[in-house]
């Protein structure tokens, strides 16, 4: 695999938007619609959020966004990365770029919400790994069970 470069993403080009209805497609599949949080693309183009895509050349491997919640807290959204490319350190590299870019904003908190079954787990371990710490709801999350809540000091 060649480097990953990770850049801005407007969210306008073919290849996110297809890695994006994947992913919302993904996660209705995993969760009931009401505890689908994974926002669209209008949702995603709000001035509090920034996404970013990862490329290796002209393809794309994954995404991930950073939502501003206050002055001092953020949130990650819309971690993914394309199916051919699990377990390359994709995901990896596109969250330590975002949790960098959240120390330069001076957050002192990243939160996210992610699911409790199975077929998040290797997500869960991720956050872990980077230092991410279970916790209760945020913002406006609510205790459900379909719903486990991280966050991370920064």
């Amino acid at each position: 695999m060649h480097a990953i470069t990770v850049k801005t993403d407007d969210l306008r080009g073919a290849q996110t938007i297809a890695l994006l209805e994947a992913h919302r497609q993904n996660m209705f599949e995993h969760s009931p619609p009401e505890c689908v949080f994974a926002l669209d693309l209008e949702g995603l183009r709000q001035p509090e959020i920034t996404f970013w895509s990862a490329w290796e050349g002209d393809e794309i491997l994954g995404c991930g966004a950073l939502k501003e919640l206050s002055s001092t807290q953020a949130e990650l959204k819309s971690m993914r990365t394309v199916a051919t490319h699990l377990r390359k350190g994709v995901a990896a590299k596109i969250l330590e770029d975002i949790i960098a870019v959240a120390h330069s904003r001076s957050y002192t908190q990243l939160y996210l919400e992610t699911g409790p079954v199975v077929a998040f787990a290797a997500a869960r371990a991720l956050y872990a790994r980077h230092g991410f710490a279970y916790c209760g709801p945020f913002a406006d999350y609510v205790e459900d069970p379909h719903s486990v809540f991280m966050v991370k000091a920064l």
